[in-house]
Order: structure tokens, then sequence, then C-alpha cells
């Protein structure tokens, strides 16, 4: 097979996905889930932080 072939049947394939995953978005989750994955992403960096050194105090 050519190459043209294998990339027309893919840009077809994802078109098809395409529309078949805007059958499925519902308006209102889509807010609810980028609010919670941003979340979990601020949640992660905040782990992923290393804790501030402590400084030794002088009297």
């Amino acid at each position: 097979m050519h190459s043209d072939i294998h990339l027309i049947i893919h840009l077809y394939r994802a078109d098809e996905l395409r529309c078949l995953t805007t059958e499925f978005q519902m308006p209102g989750r889509t807010a609810l889930r980028q609010r919670l994955g941003w979340t979990m992403i601020e949640l992660g960096l905040r782990l992923a932080r290393p804790a501030p050194a402590q400084r030794p105090r002088t009297a």
C-alpha cells in the first residue's frame, strides 16, 4: 500500500471518531471535568514540589 492511502484512511477514521465524540459530550460536564482536571494537576504539583528547608535557629 502507498503511504498516501494510509494517510487518507487515518484522516477518515479520525474524522469519524471526532463525530462520535461530539454526540456524547454534555455541555455541563465539560466545565466540571476541566475544574477537576486542573485541581488534580495543582495537587500533583504541590506534592511534587520539595518542602522548604528548615533553617536552623540561632539564639
